[in-house]
């Protein structure tokens, strides 16, 4: 923890806010080392005027209060509104005036208290929204998780400033945290975007294709990709070490081939891979590589992309170079769209 961060981490009681007495347990929260990272990539100053996105406990607005100091001021959204009113209640309880909790979509951030020195989200949206970048002030920081593929669990947690009115990446680091959503979110296993088709029975199972575009309105390939993971599926080790995820997954979501794939075939454990209407490949978290058969092309395909991967030397998302795009999908709320390269 930098020296900046631990005052305010000293000050604020970290289980009154995520085990209060009162709520109980939030499972709506982010590990405390996680969000003491990125407070210190926000830079937040004494008397600033500061929003964040994605309210959770209240943990990580407690701690803004205290950056931001009695002149200062926390702006914090959450489209749960149980979560909104106990965060207000037990900063009320602890004498915190500078901070107010609202029930809001945070992608449209919140106009009533623009323009923001600072931006943070604990929420990852579809893409970094012109909203946030019109009520951020000339020279002021977003810190906040992105997308960088159409596929879920794929984000890399993005440094930007605003100058002139135009968003610029300065560094992007590994991370990512919970879909936005337009309602609050009670199944925490599943993700709230880009899931294309699911199974709950006889546990459950998801899948998401980047390639939705070409699948038909009963999601005939997204329905076929996941059974043949799950039935009967050619499954074989990884014959390379054990897989870091983070350095794969940033990787895979480089290549830029929209047959990418990201599943949910067991509890906790995530996959990526290649599929098509007819074939399917995955490689788990845990390294099992499962396939629809021996000779699938999308096995073949997947054994190149992790054989490139190896070659590339398992670059970190901390090495690819971030330009933003302006998304031109119409179906999108107005942004930029992220992507990495290297």
């Amino acid at each position: 923890m930098t020296p900046v961060v631990l005052p305010a981490a000293e000050s604020v009681p970290e289980r009154h806010y995520t085990h209060h007495e009162g709520r109980g347990p939030t499972p709506h929260r982010s590990n405390p080392l996680v969000i003491h990272r990125e407070l210190t990539t926000l830079d937040v100053n004494a008397g600033m005027n500061v929003a964040e996105f994605g309210t959770g406990s209240g943990y990580s607005g407690a701690l803004l209060a205290e950056l931001v100091g009695p002149t200062g001021t926390v702006t914090s959204l959450d489209i749960d509104d149980y979560l909104v009113s106990w965060a207000n209640l037990i900063h009320h309880e602890r004498g915190l005036e500078r901070i107010r909790c609202h029930t809001a979509d945070g992608t449209a951030g919140f106009p009533e208290q623009a323009p923001y020195d600072r931006l943070v989200a604990w929420c990852t949206p579809p893409l970094l929204p012109q909203a946030w970048v019109d009520q951020v002030t000339d020279g002021g920081l977003i810190v906040a998780p992105l997308p960088i593929a159409a596929v879920p669990n794929m984000t890399v947690v993005a440094t930007i400033r605003v100058s002139g009115g135009e968003p610029m990446v300065e560094a992007v680091a590994t991370g990512g945290y919970i879909e936005a959503t337009a309602s609050p979110k009670t199944d925490l296993d599943l993700p709230g975007r880009w899931v294309d088709w699911e199974r709950r029975i006889p546990a459950p199972a998801w899948i998401s294709i980047a390639w939705r575009q070409e699948d038909d309105p009963l999601h005939t390939g997204a329905r076929t990709a996941l059974d043949r993971l799950l039935k009967d599926a050619h499954t074989e080790p990884y014959d390379g070490p054990e897989v870091d995820w983070p350095s794969w997954r940033t990787f895979a979501a480089t290549l830029g081939d929209h047959r990418l794939t990201m599943a949910g075939l067991t509890p906790d454990l995530w996959a990526i891979g290649h599929t098509t209407a007819t074939t399917a490949a995955v490689i788990q978290q845990d390294g099992t590589i499962l396939a629809d058969r021996p000779d699938s092309p999308s096995l073949t395909a997947l054994r190149g992309w992790l054989a490139a991967w190896e070659q590339a030397g398992r670059p970190a998302p901390e090495t690819y170079t971030p330009a933003l795009t302006p998304s031109g999908d119409e179906h999108d709320p107005a942004g930029w769209d992220l992507r990495l390269s290297r």
